[in-house]
């Protein structure tokens, strides 16, 4: 992990990004979109993992209020399993403080245990779920909260 840095995303990275989000996702965002959230939506914040240099995930999540709404959350396959999702959002945890953002929520794929362990290791509890969330397959998604920030 020593070689990973977690920094704000910026249009730079984009290009990079894409091909993150093309692998890990079925329906993935397009260019236009994450270009739309860095540059235009005043409540989005992004950042990517860079390893040697080289974009090898991301993260983004909404201000709304007092609470963090976690977008999405990606890592390039062939750097799955070191950590890097987890400095992702140790990261965006820490920048949610400074924000003045005190809970956190997300929706993850019933069927991503992977993805729910993290979560759950870093104080998210299941709090229920949205029947027939995802428009790929119909999979319902859990909902989470990490409702005390500091903890």
């Amino acid at each position: 992990m020593s070689k990973v840095e977690v920094i704000p995303m910026t249009e730079q990275h984009v290009d990079d990004v894409m091909i993150v989000e093309n692998l890990s996702f079925n329906i993935p965002w397009s260019k236009a979109a994450f270009i739309e959230e860095i540059t235009k939506n005043t409540f989005a914040n992004y950042y990517v993992a860079k390893f040697e240099g080289k974009v090898v995930g991301y993260g983004g999540m909404w201000k709304v209020f007092n609470e963090g709404h976690i977008t999405n959350i990606a890592v390039h396959p062939e750097f799955r399993g070191i950590r890097i999702g987890s400095g992702i959002l140790e990261y965006m945890i820490h920048s949610s403080i400074k924000l003045g953002i005190d809970k956190m929520t997300l929706e993850v794929r019933k069927g991503n245990i992977a993805a729910q362990k993290l979560y759950i290791k870093y104080g998210f509890v299941n709090a229920g779920s949205r029947k027939s969330y995802y428009a790929d397959n119909g999979e319902d998604a859990i909902i989470m909260w990490k409702y005390e920030i500091n903890k």
